[in-house]
């Protein structure tokens, strides 16, 4: 199926590795121009090399941090100037640290809320304008299936996640005249170092071997396996393209059967 995205320009954060850099791939295998972006300028520049050897969609990459005050309109600079501007938006995060709900700070919510929220709907809200203004363009966040069942020791995360659940509705309402949409994507237990990172904290936690933790957790999963970055990323790229016009406003999850509810 060709998406129709040929040629689009897209920014996808946090895509050094893992999903975000999935993401990327993807949307560069249908002939998307891609904006890496990250703190690690080697593995990004690394992986622009392996994106653009692959003869589809170009991808170049920029050093940014999510930290940084002034991301955002770092951001946009930098993709008008290698890309011409930004079609495609694909808002990515790494995770907070794992934790209850009682142990968290104020320091701790205001640190991760800067990075998690406030950065990710600041650069959506510069990127809108020539979207809506082009008739065309695709918002894409991507949240975690805590955002409806929340996960045990995640609470920051669960917390944090929610709070661009009812911005993504909203303003999904407020763009679909113009043929932008905004969705979010929520992934279940999808294997990437982020997961093997919470599996080794859950095996320290409860003093349980590293494959016990993982099996445990297979077995929650109707599908019985975590699911791998390609199925994941094939999820996003279709909700980025020119296919899916008429899907917006949505939670779409990924994630094996893993959230219990309808």
């Amino acid at each position: 199926m060709d998406l129709q995205i040929a040629d689009k320009r897209a920014v996808v954060l946090a895509s050094s590795r893992g999903l975000g850099l999935g993401i990327a791939e993807a949307i560069a295998a249908e002939g998307a121009n891609v904006l890496l972006c990250g703190r690690s300028a080697e593995k990004l520049a690394a992986n622009a090399d392996r994106i653009n050897a692959a003869g589809k969609g170009k991808a170049v990459f920029v050093e940014a941090d999510l930290a940084d005050p002034a991301f955002a309109e770092r951001l946009v600079e930098v993709a008008g100037d290698k890309l011409g501007g930004i079609d495609i938006l694909v808002n990515n995060t790494g995770g907070p640290p794992p934790g209850g709900a009682a142990a968290m700070s104020l320091a701790m919510l205001d640190k991760h809320f800067a990075m998690m929220v406030a950065r990710v709907i600041e650069l959506t809200a510069m990127a809108l304008p020539a979207m809506r203004a082009a008739g065309w363009g695709r918002v894409l966040t991507v949240g975690s299936s805590g955002v409806v069942q929340p996960i045990p020791n995640l609470a920051l995360s669960n917390t944090l996640r929610s709070a661009l659940v009812g911005w993504t509705k909203s303003l999904s309402n407020e763009v679909a005249g113009d043929g932008v949409t905004v969705n979010m994507l929520l992934p279940g237990r999808i294997h990437t170092a982020r997961v093997d990172e919470l599996d080794a904290a859950a095996a320290e936690r409860t003093g349980q071997p590293l494959d016990q933790v993982q099996k445990t957790a297979k077995a929650g999963i109707p599908a019985g396996r975590y699911g791998t970055v390609e199925e994941f990323a094939s999820v996003a790229a279709f909700l980025v393209s020119g296919r899916a016009g008429y899907v917006t406003g949505s939670l779409v999850r990924c994630d094996g059967g893993l959230i219990r509810s309808v």
